[in-house]
């Protein structure tokens, strides 16, 4: 079992420095870290009423270039694979993707991911990037990324969003170092990609096992169509985590502001099973849509007050660490292999930081090894 942590890549590198040491100590696989222009969290909502965090950052929008950080963390990664999770094909072209995972490849001990995903609005639309057939274009640069990690080439490629005319990519991957491609995909076209054309499938939604089960099943049939082998794409999941000492106090901090937002990055859909109506539309489909540096204030608070208990409770994983080691063990027997850990609980508070950084070193101890999973299961 491998096991990852995902940093949101917003404020200081130090901070991310000192994850990433904290997720070697724990002998954590991958270190993840995002690629935004702006922040999922509103600004202008953003004080210490919201997160303990505005404290020492005024902003959420801090929003560090994923590349430049990743060769920043390079020499202090050893064992650790790094990846970016995810970027997209819109605001940079396969081209420069392939040359950025290439130049990684040279700094690391292990071949990087290169996360790729349909592109969230947040990050098109304020900045005029055209985001018309969004997998469409992710299809094109999956092809286009293989072509360039193939070899020097000339390449050549016509495509609707991408043309190669006699194209090089004169720098080789080190030996055994080739970057991975994971894919973001949460909905069908997305899933049959990711079955066709990467090494890894890297779903944002928060499932129930059956429909963790039921969307793997798309991913493996898509390969097997393509002539691939289904057991080569790796299943991961980035899991939200809320952990604290009892399931109680987890609940307790499902109070806290900022992961009550994290039911808002649910789409409309989502509330409706729980008979409740989103406060952005019935039309909205999540966290892709999400615009949150247009939300006013006031807009933050009604839309809070609107979070029903069952919606948040659905969107992390929450509990005492025996708790959510189970439900991750659930995941697991349908089918997931890499886990990749999202610290939510570290929003609520400094001493819910500290707990959950501790509690990813105990959980990815026990999820390596195995057996502690089944004993918590059984």
């Amino acid at each position: 079992m491998q096991v990852g942590l995902i940093w949101d890549a917003v404020g200081s590198v130090a901070a991310g420095r000192g994850l990433l040491e904290a997720a070697r100590g724990a002998g954590l696989d991958t270190f993840l870290v995002t690629d935004h222009l702006i922040d999922v969290f509103p600004r202008q909502a953003w004080d210490t009423d919201f997160s303990h965090l505005a404290a020492d950052m005024p902003t959420p929008d801090r929003c560090l270039d994923f590349a430049t950080v990743l060769g920043n963390l390079a020499p202090l990664a050893g064992p650790v694979r790094l990846a970016v999770g995810v970027t997209d094909p819109h605001r940079r072209h396969p081209a420069v993707l392939a040359q950025t995972a290439l130049t990684l490849a040279q700094l690391t001990e292990r071949a990087p991911v290169l996360g790729l995903g349909a592109g969230a609005l947040e990050n098109l639309v304020p900045y005029g990037v055209p985001h018309d057939d969004r997998v469409g274009r992710v299809e094109e640069a999956l092809r286009v990324l293989r072509t360039f990690f193939s070899g020097e080439g000339p390449h050549d490629f016509r495509g609707r969003h991408f043309t190669l005319d006699r194209a090089v990519m004169g720098l080789p991957a080190p030996e055994g170092r080739t970057p991975l491609i994971w894919l973001g995909a949460n909905q069908e076209r997305m899933l049959t990609l990711a079955g066709r054309h990467a090494d890894g499938w890297l779903p944002s939604d928060l499932m129930t096992p059956d429909e963790y089960a039921r969307r793997l099943a798309v991913v493996r049939t898509a390969a097997e169509q393509a002539g691939r082998d289904p057991g080569a794409v790796l299943p991961a999941a980035g899991l939200p985590v809320v952990v604290a000492e009892t399931d109680d106090a987890a609940r307790d901090l499902l109070r806290a502001a900022p992961i009550r937002f994290l039911a808002l990055h649910a789409g409309a859909r989502a509330w409706r099973r729980h008979g409740a109506q989103h406060p952005f539309g019935e039309d909205y489909k999540g966290l892709t849509e999400l615009l949150p540096h247009l939300l006013t204030r006031a807009e933050v608070a009604r839309a809070l007050a609107a979070v029903p208990d069952e919606v948040i409770a659905a969107q992390v994983l929450a509990g005492s660490r025996e708790t959510v080691l189970k439900r991750i063990g659930e995941l697991i027997d349908a089918g997931l292999r890499h886990p990749v850990l999202i610290p939510a609980s570290a929003l609520a508070s400094p001493q819910a930081a500290r707990f959950t950084v501790e509690s990813v070193g105990w959980l990815s101890a026990r999820l390596r090894s195995g057996s502690d999973v089944e004993e918590v299961a059984a």
